[in-house]
This record gives C-alpha cells, sequence and structure tokens, in this order.
C-alpha cells in the first residue's frame, strides 16, 4: 500500500482543529472510525481498541467519531459512552464524515493501521472475531517489523 498519509483533518473534542498525521508524526497509529450510534463499536470495537492499547503500547491509539446526518457526537454524547465518563484514549470528531470518506470506509467500526512511516499498513471493516483476528495479526507484523 506504501501511499504516505499526508493528512487526517478531524477537530478534538472542544472543536479545535487537529491534523493526526501532525500531531502523531513517527509513531504506528490505530485508529477507530466509529459512531456512537453503531452497537457494535460500543460495544466490541471499543472495548476492543483500548484491550489493544494496553496490550500493545508502542501503538498509539485513537478513537474518530464519523459525524453523519443526525448522528452528530458531542463531547458529552461522546463520553457518555464510558462507564467512567472518561475517554479511554483520545478520540476526535470527523466532521460531515469526511475522514471516514477519505479512506472509503466500508461501515463502522473501521479500523485504520498506519506505520510510523505515514503509510496505511492495513484498513479492516467490523469488530467480529475475524476483523479482531486480521487486526491482531497486522499489528503483531508491523511491530515484528518495527523492532
Amino acid at each position: 500500500m506504501n501511499n504516505v498519509i499526508k493528512s487526517i483533518p478531524v477537530k478534538d473534542l472542544d472543536g479545535h482543529a487537529v491534523d493526526l498525521m501532525t500531531a502523531y508524526k513517527n509513531k504506528v497509529l490505530l485508529l477507530i472510525i466509529y459512531n456512537n450510534d453503531c452497537l457494535g463499536c460500543t460495544g466490541r470495537a471499543i472495548p476492543l481498541a483500548y484491550e489493544f492499547q494496553q496490550q500493545y503500547p508502542s501503538i498509539q491509539v485513537a478513537g474518530i467519531h464519523a459525524d453523519f446526518l443526525n448522528r452528530e457526537g458531542t463531547k458529552a454524547s461522546i463520553k457518555s459512552v464510558f462507564t467512567s465518563g472518561e475517554n479511554p484514549f483520545p478520540i476526535y470528531i470527523d466532521e460531515h464524515h469526511k475522514v471516514f470518506d477519505q479512506f472509503n470506509s466500508e461501515g463502522t467500526p473501521q479500523w485504520l493501521l498506519i506505520s510510523e512511516k505515514g503509510e496505511l499498513f492495513r484498513s479492516i471493516f467490523g469488530s467480529q472475531d475475524n476483523a479482531q483476528n486480521r487486526l491482531f495479526y497486522a499489528m503483531e507484523s508491523l511491530v515484528e517489523n518495527n523492532n
């Protein structure tokens, strides 16, 4: 895939513009594009992202809430999904689902694994076992290649 991603423009929960490729330069990134209204996202994918964050501390995990018509996220609604009321990893807002579209996402959750060189290593749709296994093996492979 060796295409360097130039920019991933999102907003933080306070409405400030952030480019994830600048903010996390030279880091392996695991991004989860999700929406609060997606039960597979909130019930399986977000807990899985948290698990991966614990298991792979060298990988930066971040969430991107894709805003769709009448399914927009706010700081309060995004935090309300978590029992602690706090985000387990950085979460950003994808206004008008531009990042979702940028990566030709199949739906939510869509996982993006980006190498420390800024190249899209894998894009995986879903939260079921097959997607989880593919994601696990992709991360293992990427971490192995970086050591």
